[in-house]
This record gives C-alpha cells, structure tokens and sequence, in this order.
C-alpha cells in the first residue's frame, strides 16, 4: 500500500519554462560571449552549486573569470535576471500541482521532495506555496548530495517513516531520478505535464517507457491506486 508521495520540484510540481524564462545562452548573450563556451564552464560548476560548496553568485564569479569578463556588477545583475525568472516560475505553479498536494494530505499520505538545487531556487522553494504540504525536504544544496544518490533515498524514505515499497516516486525522469527510485525499491512514475513546454537546447527527459506515465497532475492519484 502506497503511504507517501515523493516528488520532485523543477519540471513536475513547477517549470522553469513559464514566463520570463533566463538559461545559459541568456546569461552568454548579456555578458557578450559564445554560449557554447559559456555552458562548457557553467556545467563544470553545477555539481559544486548543487550541494552547497557555491551559491549562484559565487558560481557565476568562477565562471566569469575563467571566461575573462568577470565584474562584480555583472554577477549581481545576472543573478538578478535569474531571481526575476524564479520569480515568474513560482507565481504560476498550476493549479493541478496545488489540487494534487491537498487531495493527498486528505487521504493522509505522506508527502516527501527531493530537489537538485542551486541557493537561489532552494530560497524560492522555502518561501512558496507548496512548501508548506512537504513532510519531509531534502535540497540537494542544503544536502550536499544530489539525485541519483542512493542516501537520499534511503534517508528519504526513514524520515518519512515508511518502507521503500510504499513510497510512489514522481519526477521529469532527470538525473536518471527514476531508475535511482526503481533501485531503492519504490515506484517511479514519470511526468510527463511539462514535456513539450522545453525549447532548444534545453531537450527534457525523454518518454521512458519502462516506467509508469501520468499526463496531468491528478493522474497521480490514480497512479497511486493502482499501487495500493
């Protein structure tokens, strides 16, 4: 019997493709280099963003400087650009994703998130309206760990009070997030609600379909009956 929900955050409970958006070739374009360089660089700080050893300022400063165009103004400004993008994604979280999480505190399941986060989503994160429904939180920035870390999982799942098998695991499918569930004994279902809102590069998960599919928000509940 499935006892609690466990979700992710970008691309299932909210998107970062919703109003104004702010991604890699933005930040390229505004500090005036190529955005293939940029990303290069950009991705050699994520895992180090993720847990906790840079905040986004910090990080965008290494990268800057290593790119020849650092300044002080140019960090505050960018992550300026990127709270105003946050801002946007979080003051259109779907109505679905609200109705989701009050159906199941009705029912008394237990709702779990892990995120791989920077520092200045894991704020946006605290300080939404969803933040209140999660029983249980595990940031990978205030974790120092990231998805698909088997920890997480197995920590998850304690705090939570509850066996792998009854937990059903809800995500876009990155950070391989779904198998990471599938081997920690839970039940993985992939989103699938924000797929065609991603535009080139940013490419979403592909359809895995060795995993169980919910098209709408709401089609986690039956998802969940089917697990119980």
């Amino acid at each position: 019997m499935i006892k609690a929900v466990i979700f992710d955050m970008f691309e299932t409970l909210v998107t970062l493709f919703e109003g104004k958006t702010y991604f890699g070739e933005d930040i390229a374009a505004d500090v005036g280099i190529d955005p293939t360089l940029f990303r290069k660089e950009w991705h050699s700080t994520e895992q180090g963003r993720s847990t906790g050893k840079y905040t986004i300022e910090e990080g965008l400063a290494i990268v800057l400087k290593r790119l020849g165009v650092y300044s002080e103004e140019k960090v505050a400004f960018i992550a300026d650009k990127r709270k105003a993008a946050l801002r946007d994604s979080f003051s259109a979280i779907p109505d679905g994703s609200i109705r989701l999480l009050s159906e199941l505190k009705k029912r008394g399941i237990r709702i779990g998130l892990m995120t791989n986060t920077f520092s200045d989503e894991r704020e946006f994160i605290r300080q939404s309206i969803l933040f209140p429904y999660f029983d249980v939180s595990l940031i990978s920035y205030e974790q120092g760990r990231c998805k698909p870390d088997p920890s997480l999982y197995s920590d998850m799942t304690r705090l939570l009070g509850v066996t792998a098998d009854e937990c059903l695991y809800v995500g876009d499918g990155g950070s391989r997030e779904l198998y990471a569930a599938r081997d920690a004994g839970m039940h993985p279902c992939q989103c699938t609600w924000f797929h065609d809102r991603a535009f080139e590069p940013h490419i979403p998960c592909a359809i895995l379909e060795e995993f169980d599919h919910a098209d709408q928000p709401l089609d986690v509940l039956d998802n969940l009956d089917r697990n119980s």
